[in-house]
């Protein structure tokens, strides 16, 4: 058999969620539909594509409806939001990219694998939870929640918020599997929303703890052990700009690892937003001295062909 160009597609949220007006299950799938047909186009054009994808806004979701009947029904516990969500989200890119061959007649399959993704109980992120989960809650709620350990903060004027930590992907536990289903020319759905955070108790036990992955660095963790030759992330914009909204903005089409270090240094990319992106890119491409490219789903093709999207290179 041919080896196939490999790549790893990380799905941002708009890939679900065009806007906060169109929020339903339905809605969602709709806005999958759309994007996998551009992730066809790249396997019609040669690609082996692994797909993953974000999942805070439907993590947040479910934490809201535990809220809303926690009088009736127990609370979902982090890592099984994460797991929830891997399952549902990896149903609708699945059923979509079955029909999505079907139609094009490409006699393909495609595979959701629930994720487990090893971090290190000593992650300087576990002394400094960061990351926003959850809805806005009163002060007298928030309290209560911090007295079962909870960690929340006070967010200008909105209510207060839960944090949790973020700590950085270790190891993809369900590798080997992943890994196999490629080599057998299954498309592989996998690492939803930056994969189940765990960790090893002694004697190689995992258990799964309160934390969120990002899943730009989990992609680009899985994209380094698959050998992949490209490290594509899907975003709301068609390229990645410096100045990004002020005077001197400036479009990036090709830049080098080194200026993608050097505008991080400079402040150039909104955490929790298009820098950790950036960061999770560099780590691959100076690992590898494979390349990686941003753009928006309906770009991918052109993105591809060189004529659109951001390429950072060796």
């Amino acid at each position: 058999m041919s080896a196939k160009k490999l790549a790893v597609v990380a799905l941002g949220g708009n890939a679900l969620i065009l806007d906060k007006n169109r929020k339903t299950v339905p809605d969602q799938f709709d806005a999958v539909k759309e994007t996998v047909g551009h992730i066809v186009d790249m396997i019609e054009e040669g690609w082996q594509v692994i797909v993953t994808h974000g999942n805070g806004p439907q993590v947040g979701f479910i934490l809201r409806r535990s809220e809303l009947s926690i009088h009736e029904l127990h609370p979902v516990p982090l890592d099984y939001c994460g797991a929830d969500t891997q399952g549902a989200i990896g149903y609708m890119i699945q059923k979509a990219l079955r029909n999505e061959f079907h139609k094009r007649e490409l006699g393909l399959q495609a595979v959701t694998v629930v994720t487990q993704v090893e971090v290190d109980p000593d992650d300087p992120a576990f002394d400094n939870p960061s990351k926003p989960i959850g809805s806005f809650l009163d002060e007298a709620t928030a309290r209560e929640r911090m007295e079962d350990g909870q960690t929340f903060v006070e967010d200008a004027g909105r209510g207060w918020r839960r944090v949790v930590p973020s700590p950085k992907p270790m190891r993809i536990v369900e590798i080997d599997a992943i890994q196999n289903l490629v080599d057998n020319k299954f498309i592989v759905v996998a690492v939803g929303g930056g994969g189940i955070p765990v960790v090893e108790r002694p004697g190689g036990f995992i258990r799964g703890i309160e934390a969120v992955i990002d899943k730009d660095f989990a992609s680009g963790l899985l994209a380094e052990l698959v050998g992949a030759d490209l490290l594509l992330i899907s975003t709301a914009i068609e390229k990645v700009a410096i100045n990004f909204n002020q005077p001197g903005q400036k479009w990036l089409d090709e830049i080098r690892v080194e200026e993608a270090e050097r505008y991080i240094q400079a402040g150039h990319f909104a955490p929790g937003s298009m820098l950790p992106k950036i960061q999770a890119i560099v780590k691959f491409v100076k690992t590898t001295g494979k390349k990686a490219l941003i753009t928006d789903p309906p770009n991918m093709k052109r993105a591809l062909h060189g004529e659109t999207g951001t390429r950072i290179v060796p």
